[in-house]
């Protein structure tokens, strides 16, 4: 059981890692300087994060017996810059 959550955790940050260096490099690298390359790669190891992501909430959150409330935000999280490291903080500790 724990050995899922810490899995989750390690997901999540890496998940929301991947987000930020989107959003904040790969965005201006396409846009600004006409440097797509970075964005199919980032691109890429985002969406199979994403993916790990919520699949790892909804086995931790079997495994746990969540209230579907908890469920609902840790996904909601994965869609918001900084969403998983809030997440991390409270709900995946509590």
């Amino acid at each position: 059981m724990e050995k899922n959550l810490n899995r989750l955790r390690i997901v999540g940050f890496l998940e929301g890692l991947s987000f930020l260096l989107l959003l904040g490099v790969g965005m201006p690298l396409k846009y600004y300087w006409e440097m797509p390359a970075f964005n199919k790669v980032m691109g890429m190891a985002h969406g199979v994060l994403f993916v790990v992501y919520c699949a790892m909430v909804l086995i931790v959150a079997n495994e746990q017996k969540w209230e579907k409330r908890k469920v609902f935000l840790a996904l909601v999280a994965s869609v918001l810059p900084f969403g998983p490291f809030v997440a991390d903080k409270r709900l995946f500790q509590a």
